[in-house]
């Protein structure tokens, strides 16, 4: 296990020495480098990939994909990156993430693959030691979270979800965050979220599995059904996959984007630690937005709404999504937050934030109990549409209150084979 201070990644010295000397990635010496692979290079892989190949102090070591075509076009990414190739580098390619985590000298992994996998991933990458970028919605589940923020801790790897909109977007959501917790909209009466639909169950025909595709492991952990290419597309493709919108993989459009907005209505109500506690669907069974999140201290919290996050107070209101931030008046966003005030924690680059908390060996901007909490909200969400009643939510103890049937769904058993 390659520990941080035995490879002397100092804090912020060697970007800044690299550039200063106009070194290219591989004309640094290894010690100045982070070792990284990736287990998943579909499209949002394939885009982490492009990004981290071009930073001067990373070097991609290992790729990992269950599709061949995913798995050699990330390889060849990496040997014709001009870095690369002109000094002679590759990366090894592993259609089993396990053989990749044992790769002598890795540091690091990015995981981006399908929701039902990043729990089981990123613990076995904390275990080997591994620090981790780990995409968003964190888990498929409440308890797969709280499995993997616990193995983060014991481990004690550097441990960053992907929830991007802290840190990007032109820094849109951090100042609605700074005005909404500064009070600066008065005290706040409701937030509505405009995510998609909840998720609901797999009911695909079955195909012929195209040669390439491990199947049965991009299946892993969930319960097995036959394959399908609107799950696991042929090959290389450029679109986000549909098995986001089904339960046994992902937490539907509820979940997906939700990761991203509850996040940020999360951040801004200062439950980064916590939670609701109750959820109340709509009294259509049919319907797929209205549901209610209530917290401790009565505010409400609406899926749906007019914008991806509506904070509404006392003295206005702020909708702010990642191309814009308007408010009711509009002078809101011209006062001047007050001395002393609340600060969102500095971050204009998710992945630099990641990789200068590596060298500094600090927290990120989203970490591993974040990301849980964040994507805990959307659980709770499907889990009161699938449910169809109103539930009494315990976020220290994250049970649900009498309700077995409810709890049986926090943390289901994965399929035989498949353990921590």
């Amino acid at each position: 296990m390659h520990r941080i201070d035995r490879r002397s990644f100092q804090a912020a010295t060697t970007s800044m020495a690299l550039g200063a000397l106009g070194l290219s990635k591989l004309q640094a010496a290894p010690s100045d480098r982070l070792a990284i692979g990736f287990i998943g290079v579909g499209t949002m892989g394939r885009g982490h990939l492009g990004s981290f190949l071009g930073m001067p102090d990373v070097e991609v070591v290992a790729v990992s994909d269950v599709v061949r075509e995913r798995l050699d076009n990330a390889a060849n990414m990496v040997a014709k990156h001009p870095s690369y190739k002109s000094a002679g580098k590759q990366a090894q390619s592993f259609e089993d993430y396990r053989k990749l985590l044992e790769l002598p000298g890795l540091d690091a992994v990015v995981i981006a693959t399908p929701d039902h996998w990043h729990a089981l991933q990123a613990v076995h990458a904390a275990q080997a030691g591994k620090h981790i970028y780990c995409e968003k919605p964190l888990t498929r589940t409440i308890g797969d979270g709280r499995t993997l923020v616990k193995a983060i801790a014991k481990s004690g790897v550097v441990f960053q979800t992907g929830s991007q909109q802290r840190s990007e977007f032109s820094g849109h959501f951090r100042n609605a965050v700074e005005r909404v917790r500064n009070g600066l909209i008065g005290k706040l009466q409701v937030v509505r979220i405009g995510v998609g639909a909840p998720a609901k169950a797999c009911d695909l025909p079955g195909q012929d599995i195209p040669a390439g595709t491990n199947w049965d492991r991009w299946v892993g952990p969930a319960e097995f059904r036959a394959y399908h290419s609107d799950l696991c597309p042929k090959g290389v493709h450029g679109h986000f996959p549909a098995w986001r919108a089904y339960r046994e993989y992902a937490g539907g459009g509820l979940a997906d984007m939700g990761a991203h907005h509850f996040d940020i209505a999360q951040w801004a109500l200062d439950m980064d630690m916590s939670g609701p506690v109750k959820v109340i669907p709509p009294k259509d069974p049919k319907a797929i937005t209205g549901l209610r999140f209530v917290y401790a201290n009565g505010l409400e919290m609406f899926h749906g709404g007019e914008a991806d996050c509506v904070f509404v107070g006392e003295k206005g209101t702020i909708r702010v999504s990642r191309g814009k931030i308007e408010a009711d008046p509009m002078s809101i966003l011209e006062m001047k937050l007050p001395d002393g005030g609340f600060r969102a924690y500095p971050s204009s680059n998710h992945r630099r934030n990641w990789l200068e908390s590596v060298r500094q060996k600090k927290e990120c901007i989203c970490t591993a109990e974040t990301g849980h909490r964040s994507a805990s909200v959307c659980h709770l969400g499907n889990i009161g549409y699938r449910l169809g009643r109103e539930l009494t939510w315990d976020p220290a103890r994250e049970t649900f209150a009498g309700d077995a049937e409810a709890q049986a769904l926090v943390n289901p058993p994965m399929r035989a084979g498949y353990s921590w």
